[in-house]
């Protein structure tokens, strides 16, 4: 996912709305959050707009919630 789209899907909807879509994606195929692109990435492209939510609601900007993310990503996949 781009990081415009990103920023759209993380501006427009709360941690618990991307969430709710996550589980949506998985029980139904399809979510509310109108992200779509046929594949099993949706739920990456929405696990990774809740992370960067959440770390929003926390006082972060959308900037350093995006390198907080990257971070963790490099963290889980041993850098």
């Amino acid at each position: 996912m781009e990081t415009k789209e990103l920023k759209k899907i993380v501006e427009k909807y709360s941690a618990d709305q991307i969430e709710s879509c996550i589980r949506q994606q998985v029980d139904k195929g399809e979510n509310e959050c109108n992200v779509a692109d046929g594949s099993d990435e949706v739920i990456t492209e929405l696990s990774e707009a809740e992370v960067v939510r959440e770390l929003m609601d926390q006082g972060k900007s959308f900037s350093e919630a995006l390198r907080e993310l990257g971070r963790r990503i490099r963290e889980v996949y041993g850098k």
